[in-house]
């Protein structure tokens, strides 16, 4: 089969590669699914995962993307839930090879029942996004009707999905990002947007929540933004400044193959729009996702048509 490789660490996206690689096989409780399509998060190359198994030996060439969606096209032994034929999406392991390859081997618990009027480029792009924004908003920060949630990066993947949610849920939604993305965040169902570029951005009033897919000094100065009792709540490193009587926590996404069923739905049924900004095919794949340029959505390799 033809895959997405990289083998040097330090190369970054420079070093990715398309080159043949055997088919993977279906272990117990696995399937093997022939990907129509794949997402790619930037920052996998720098994840220890990429580069070794959970015994901490080298698995280069490594297969990097995480998100798939497809057809199964094998059972493992034991497997249940899935049929030869079904289409799916959701999540591959950290540690295993990923989606960038016509064939990959996933847990069969990590992948959800595809609609048939769900774009596979759509599903896609909806596994870390749209579970992240979930998880983050409900599991962790507990978000309910009536409280004020701020989200940063608010037309990105991750914050695009949180702002919808948040704003369906009954929240007043705040988003954030640059002055371009401000007629892009108030159109997702943010009440209010704040420019990360202009002074005084953090002197806003305080909010319940704050969602942070940013880091660095923007994560610093959102702990003075949450209320007493309130959370601050981030995907990009563990936070280094608390609110004053609030709570600061870091998390990594987790599969959930009930909420991506959930998620799936709510595209289906129009209440969740994703952001596909573009669409490559897995030969353009490696020149895609090394490229500086800022495409406004995700962007998604087409792995196979139909």
């Amino acid at each position: 089969m033809r895959a997405l490789t990289v083998r040097d660490r330090e190369a970054g996206t420079a070093g990715l590669t398309l080159e043949e690689l055997p088919r993977p096989h279906a272990a117990e409780n696995d399937v093997v699914v022939r990907v129509h399509a794949a997402g790619f998060t930037r920052g996998e190359l720098d994840w220890p995962a990429t580069w070794t198994d959970r015994a901490g030996r080298d698995r280069t060439p490594s297969v990097p993307g995480h998100e798939v969606s497809g057809v199964v096209a094998e059972l493992g032994y034991g497997t249940t839930g899935l049929t030869v034929g079904q289409r799916v999406f959701g999540l591959t392991d950290w540690a295993r090879d990923g989606s960038l390859a016509e064939y990959v081997a996933v847990e069969a618990r990590n992948l959800a029942p595809l609609p048939a009027d769900v774009d596979h480029t759509v599903a896609a792009a909806l596994p870390i996004s749209g579970l992240t924004a979930w998880q983050g908003l409900f599991d962790h920060a507990r978000l309910a009707t009536g409280r004020t949630v701020l989200v940063h990066g608010a037309a990105g993947g991750v914050g695009s999905i949180a702002v919808q949610l948040a704003r369906e849920a009954g929240a007043r939604v705040i988003g954030t990002g640059r002055s371009a993305d401000r007629d892009t965040v108030l159109g997702l169902g943010a009440h209010a947007f704040l420019d990360l570029t202009a002074d005084g951005w953090a002197e806003t009033d305080q909010v319940d929540v704050v969602f942070d897919v940013i880091g660095g000094a923007v994560l610093d100065r959102s702990a003075a933004l949450v209320r007493p009792g309130g959370t601050l709540v981030t995907i990009a490193h563990p936070p280094t400044v608390r609110p004053e009587d609030g709570r600061a926590l870091f998390f990594v996404v987790e599969p959930d193959r009930a909420r991506l069923t959930d998620l799936a739905a709510r595209v289906r049924d129009g209440r969740l729009r994703v952001r596909v900004g573009a669409v490559r095919s897995l030969t353009e794949a490696a020149t895609a996702l090394a490229s500086r340029q800022r495409v406004p959505g995700r962007t998604i390799i087409r792995v196979t048509e139909g």
